[in-house]
């Protein structure tokens, strides 16, 4: 049976025990539905050569040997990973959009006896409605922009907001990526396409009654576009700016880069991204700072000369703000101020 989704989250409230995607690791790695694990059964290779014969040879025989790749495949998957799934194992498979990849899976899985199903239209099907979300839809709830300049701790009070109940969307967690020129994460990031897959996903399960806190940041997170619904709305909305002092700031981000601080190789490589941008005369100070280990001096430096002021022109246009100060950036005064900004964000859903 071809189960026809109708939203994002309903896949995940059908309560499946596996979501399969049998497609070849290329297409699993573009993007997959979250959570969906891949147990191809074409790999990229054999995927090519199928479709090579189809086109030069004939259909029939491409359907041949594709039935007997995808034995052999299944089989492996069999006796490998699903080796001790039980009687009662419940998966959902899905392919690319025709079904046949996950139908001749399927075939299989239920003929051991396992209660399997497909999703009618594949991955497309749920393109279709990560675009539709995000695309042609507006942001579910209300936004607001929790703002600051470089240092200001605004990922990490983001996180406190979410323990303490509010809704937040973390943007850099979804691009595994901190926003900047010093951001990128091990692992590197997503694809556009499996960004804007957990991105709608997120938009999924939000309350439209309540509003939603986002991190301010450009209309990129590293190489992760916004989409532009919520690229607009981020700019329209209320932003509620953490100011700090520059040293509180700076010793805050020697705290968060410590693993850029200790890979001097790294650090350096990274400043000198910004020669562009600067005269090198400047960049030759800040490479000075580095070698000689003055980070504190160095992040004061990088924020006062490079951060500070086009955070300040990103502002022009932007919605109304509300300056919430604090003297530190410790643990306790990051509680402190979460407290603040979850206080604010209730009495606006009032």
């Amino acid at each position: 049976m071809a189960i026809t989704l109708t939203s994002l989250a309903q896949i995940f409230d059908l309560g499946f025990d596996d979501i399969i995607d049998v497609r070849a690791p290329a297409e699993w790695a573009e993007d997959h539905i979250p959570g969906a694990i891949n147990l191809p059964v074409l790999d990229d290779a054999e995927r090519a050569r199928v479709g090579t014969v189809y086109k030069q040879v004939s259909p029939f025989t491409a359907r041949k040997l594709g039935a007997a790749l995808v034995a052999r495949n299944a089989a492996a998957h069999l006796e490998g990973p699903l080796a001790d799934k039980p009687g009662g194992w419940r998966p959902l498979v899905y392919c690319w959009r025709g079904g046949q990849r996950s139908g001749s899976f399927a075939t299989i899985l239920a003929q051991i006896g396992w209660r399997v199903e497909t999703v009618a239209g594949g991955y497309k099907a749920w393109r279709g409605l990560v675009v539709q979300a995000l695309y042609d839809a507006p942001v579910p709830s209300p936004v607001v922009v929790l703002d600051g300049n470089t240092g200001s701790g605004k990922t990490a009070v983001l996180a406190l907001l979410a323990q303490r109940g509010m809704q937040v969307i973390d943007l850099e967690a979804l691009a595994n990526h901190r926003g900047s020129v010093f951001g990128a994460m091990p692992g590197g990031q997503p694809s556009q396409r499996a960004f804007e897959s957990a991105l709608a996903l997120a938009f999924a399960r939000l309350d439209p009654a309540r509003p939603v806190v986002v991190e301010a940041e450009s209309s990129k997170v590293g190489d992760c576009r916004l989409p532009p619904q919520l690229w607009k709305a981020m700019r329209a909305a209320l932003r509620i700016e953490i100011a700090a002092p520059l040293a509180a700031r700076a010793d805050y981000l020697c705290r968060a880069y410590a693993d850029m601080i200790a890979d001097p190789a790294r650090l350096t490589d990274v400043i000198d991204r910004l020669r562009p941008a600067h005269a090198a005369t400047v960049i030759a100070q800040w490479q000075a700072l580095a070698a000689s280990g003055a980070h504190f001096a160095l992040a004061e430096a990088l924020m006062d000369g490079h951060y500070d002021p086009r955070y300040l022109k990103s502002r022009d246009g932007a919605g109304p703000r509300r300056v919430i100060d604090t003297a530190g950036l410790a643990e306790a005064d990051l509680a402190v101020l979460a407290d603040r900004i979850a206080a604010k964000v209730a009495r606006l859903a009032c």
